[in-house]
């Protein structure tokens, strides 16, 4: 069965999460920008890890889905301590991270953070330093204008209402960076998902992520006609696939 519950964070905000115990390395889903726990591949995964026997957690980020706070105070290095906090107190042993967009930069954020921990990561749309690589360069000058003199720009998004990018997140992110040119020292292997047709993160900054990692054992496998969200039967197979053979 799957329980659920919150995880209490130090300046009182509360994580939202749900876990399957099973045996093997601990899945951990970490999800997107503006998602949750609830999502289509999320799901899928806990159905497998009930149908499986195998662990697995998944959770919303400060300002995601369940959990307390405010999405607008949300910053990379506050949702990378929420990732970080549930490796910690909700697995033990050894954990697969799967990442999707934001998550993915997440993932190997974690990584980096407890390489004794991670012993394989499969990255769905990964979309590492896209504060500063996707989402910057797309700002409009009335954009810009707003983060100038209000520190806030409300988005418009093609999933919804508009949502607010403040410029405590943009220069946050610069702070994590992982595409500088360098090796991201990285070594377990890992499975990269990627949607050809995706409007969000391009096919191409995906690559270089999987060509920056330091291990041989990274794959990527391009669905020429997917989407961002490949959430699509055929791709939540592939994803089922990769997660079962590196967990």
């Amino acid at each position: 069965m799957e329980t659920q519950g919150h995880l209490p964070r130090p300046d009182g905000e509360r994580l939202a999460w749900k876990r399957v115990d099973g045996a093997g390395p601990t899945v951990v889903w970490l999800g997107g920008f503006m998602s949750d726990m609830t999502g289509t591949k999320a799901q899928a995964l806990a159905d497998w890890a009930l149908a499986s026997g195998r662990g697995y957690v998944r959770f919303d980020y400060l300002g995601h889905g369940e959990s307390s706070g405010a999405f607008a105070d949300g910053t990379i290095s506050r949702w990378r301590e929420d990732a970080l906090a549930v490796v910690d107190e909700l697995t033990t042993g050894d954990v697969v991270l799967v990442g999707s967009s934001m998550g993915g930069w997440l993932a190997c954020l974690a990584a980096l953070a407890r390489p004794e921990r991670v012993t394989g990561m499969v990255l769905i749309a990964p979309a590492p330093d896209f504060t500063e690589k996707l989402m910057a360069p797309e700002i409009p000058p009335e954009g810009r204008a707003a983060l100038a003199a209000e520190g806030v720009w409300m988005r418009p998004s093609e999933y919804g209402d508009p949502y607010p990018i403040r410029r405590t997140l943009l220069e946050d992110g610069a702070r994590w960076s992982i595409l500088d040119g360098q090796p991201v020292p990285i070594a377990v292997p890992v499975r990269v998902l990627q949607g050809g047709q995706d409007p969000d993160v391009p096919w191409r900054h995906a690559l270089e992520l999987a060509q920056a990692l330091k291990g041989e054992d990274v794959v990527f496998t391009l669905v020429r006609d997917g989407d961002h969200r490949l959430s699509r039967p055929q791709d939540i197979a592939r994803l089922i696939a990769a997660v079962d053979e590196l967990a």
